[in-house]
C-alpha cells in the first residue's frame, strides 16, 4: 500500500524546469527575474484530506430511564450482547411494591365485576317467573271478571242470592289486586336489572382502569432494568454498582449507563473544510490512516456527507450558534471502512485521504503559476498565467479543472510545451503583460 501511495505521489508531483530565455542577458536592463516552467501532460489525482475519528456506523448510548441506585451490572466492556439482553438493574423496592398493590386491587375489582355479572342472569330468571305469575294473575282476573258479570245479571233477575254476588265481586277485586302486584313486581325486577347492568358496566370500567394502571406501574418497574436495544459490543461502561443514575440529563455522566456499538460496519467520521467538501461525493474511494495503526492504511468509500456546517472553534453547527461569525467551518464526511481489522476501536484518531477526481494524461501546470488580473469587464477579475513570448511575459486567461499534488489541470487557454512564468511570488504579484523578463539562475 505504501508503494502505491509513493507511485501516486510521483504522478502528481509538479515538475518545474528553470529555463534560460534566449536573447535575454543576465545584466538585467530592467527585466524582471522569474522562474519559468513548461506545460506538461501527466496523470493528476485530486485528494481531499480530513481528520476525525473511528466510529461504528450504528451505536446506542443507553441512558437511565429512572432515577435509582445500581444494584447489578451484568456486562463488561468488550462483551458481545444480544438485542433484548439485560445489562444492568436498579433498586426496585418502591416500584415492585406499587406493582404488587395494583395487582391486589385489580383482583378485588375483578371479583366485584364477576359478582355483578352473575347477578344479571339471576334477575333475568326471576323476571321470567314473575312474568308467568303476572300472566296467571291476569287469567284469574279475567275469569273473575266473567263470573262477576254473570253474577250481576243473575242477581238482578233474582236467580242467585245477594251473598253469592258479593262473593264473586270480592273475588274480582282480589284478582285485580294480584295483577297489580305482579305488574309492580315485574317493574321492580326490570329496574333492578338496569341497576345491575349499570353496576356491571361500572365494575368493568374500574377493572379496565386498574389494568391500565397496572400496565403503567409495570412499565415503570421495567425501566429499572436496562435492556440492550441492539446486538453489538459494549464499548463504554462508565458506571459501577452502588452509583446513582439520573434520567433526562443530556450528555451527563450520571445519565449514561452503557454504550452498545454494532461493530459489523465501522466508519471514519472526519471534518472536511468547507472549500473542499464541494468536491466530495458519496461512493468516492478513500484511504484511512489510523494513528494507532500507522503501518496499516485502510480502504474505504464515502457513504454520507453532512449538510450542516460545523464551527471549528466550538464544534456546534452554524444553526446552533447564536453569534454571527466568519470563522472557518467544516462539514462531517462519513466513510465506511472495508474489511476493518479487529484491533480497530471506536474513538481512535484517523485521517482520510479522499480521491475526489482523477485525470489521465491531463494538461497541467504548477499551481503557483496561477494569478489574477483585472478582466475586460469592470469589477471582474480573470484567472490566468503569464506566458513567455520571447523576452516578455504576456498575461493569458485560462480555464482550469482539478488540482492535486501542487499541479492543476488546464481545460483551455494553453497548449503542451508552452512556457510560462511560475514564480517567484513577488515577481508574479507585480508582473504586467508586456514586461521584460529574464530567467533566474539555477542553484
Amino acid at each position: 500500500m505504501r508503494d502505491t501511495e509513493g507511485s501516486m505521489r510521483s504522478l502528481v508531483a509538479p515538475a518545474i524546469f528553470l529555463l534560460s530565455v534566449q536573447g535575454i542577458g543576465c545584466g538585467g536592463g530592467g527585466a524582471v527575474e522569474v522562474q519559468i516552467g513548461t506545460v506538461e501532460r501527466r496523470d493528476l489525482v485530486q485528494i481531499v484530506t480530513a481528520s476525525g475519528e473511528i466510529t461504528p456506523a450504528t451505536y446506542v448510548n443507553v441512558g437511565a430511564e429512572q432515577m435509582g441506585r445500581i444494584t447489578e451490572i451484568l456486562v463488561q466492556e468488550g462483551d458481545a450482547v444480544e438485542k433484548g439482553q439485560v445489562l444492568a438493574r436498579l433498586e426496585t423496592v418502591q416500584p415492585s411494591a406499587d406493582v404488587d398493590a395494583q395487582k391486589s386491587g385489580l383482583e378485588l375489582l375483578r371479583a366485584e365485576a364477576r359478582a355483578a355479572e352473575a347477578a344479571i342472569p339471576t334477575n333475568e330468571a326471576t323476571q321470567r317467573a314473575q312474568k308467568a305469575a303476572l300472566e296467571r294473575a291476569e287469567a284469574e282476573r279475567d275469569q273473575a271478571d266473567v263470573l262477576y258479570e254473570r253474577a250481576a245479571s243473575l242477581v238482578e233477575e233474582g236467580l242467585i242470592a245477594k251473598e253469592e254476588f258479593d262473593r264473586r265481586r270480592a273475588s274480582l277485586r282480589t284478582a285485580r289486586a294480584l295483577v297489580e302486584e305482579a305488574e309492580a313486581n315485574l317493574a321492580r325486577l326490570q329496574a333492578e336489572r338496569q341497576e345491575l347492568m349499570a353496576r356491571r358496566d361500572s365494575a368493568t370500567q374500574r377493572v379496565e382502569q386498574a389494568e391500565a394502571q397496572l400496565r403503567r406501574v409495570r412499565d415503570v418497574l421495567r425501566r429499572y432494568t436496562t435492556i440492550s436495544p441492539i446486538a453489538g459490543i459494549v464499548t463504554n461502561l462508565p458506571v459501577r454498582v452502588g452509583e446513582t443514575v439520573v434520567p433526562g440529563i443530556q450528555n451527563s455522566p450520571s445519565s449514561l449507563i452503557v454504550t452498545i456499538a454494532d461493530m459489523s460496519v465501522i466508519t471514519a467520521e472526519v471534518l472536511a473544510d468547507e472549500t473542499d467538501v464541494v468536491n466530495v461525493a458519496t461512493g468516492q474511494p478513500a484511504e484511512i490512516s489510523v494513528d494507532a495503526l500507522p503501518d496499516r492504511p485502510l480502504t474505504a468509500h464515502v457513504t454520507e456527507i453532512g449538510n450542516s456546517a460545523i464551527l471549528r472553534s466550538s464544534g456546534l453547527t452554524a444553526a446552533q450558534s447564536t453569534a454571527s461569525t466568519q470563522e472557518a467551518r467544516d462539514f462531517k464526511v462519513t466513510a465506511a471502512i472495508e474489511n476493518p481489522p479487529e484491533s480497530l476501536r471506536p474513538g481512535m484518531s484517523c485521517t482520510a485521504r479522499i480521491t475526489t477526481a482523477t485525470r489521465r494524461n491531463a494538461l497541467t501546470i504548477p499551481i503557483q503559476a496561477l494569478t489574477v488580473r483585472a478582466g475586460e469587464e469592470p469589477g471582474r477579475d480573470q484567472e490566468g498565467v503569464f506566458v513567455v513570448e520571447g523576452e516578455t511575459a504576456s498575461f493569458r486567461p485560462i480555464e482550469t479543472g482539478i488540482s492535486g499534488g501542487g499541479s492543476i489541470e488546464i481545460v483551455s487557454g494553453l497548449s503542451e510545451n508552452d512556457q510560462l512564468v511560475i514564480g517567484g511570488y513577488q515577481a508574479l504579484r507585480s508582473l504586467q503583460s508586456g514586461d521584460k523578463i529574464r530567467a533566474a539562475k539555477r542553484n
